[in-house]
């Protein structure tokens, strides 16, 4: 009981409350670049994709050519 009314709760408590606000804002903030570098993998990856797709429809294309140019010939 003597803790109480020693005066050393109130700071202690304030000490306390501001570390817990800190480690709440560097959690946040480490939760933000987390999202942010996952949203940066997942467009790099549709790019990707799409890159794939358009190189595989011009693969497409000159196999086509050329079997044409083959039947023709």
């Amino acid at each position: 009981m003597e803790l109480l009314h020693s005066g050393l709760i109130v700071p202690l408590g304030a000490f306390v409350m501001v570390i817990i606000i800190v480690a709440i804002a560097a959690f946040r903030k480490m939760r933000e670049k987390e999202l942010e570098a996952h949203r940066e993998l997942r467009m790099r990856e549709m790019e990707h994709e799409r890159r794939l797709k358009e190189m595989e429809i011009e693969k497409m294309k000159l196999e086509l050519e050329k079997s044409k140019q083959t039947k023709g010939g």
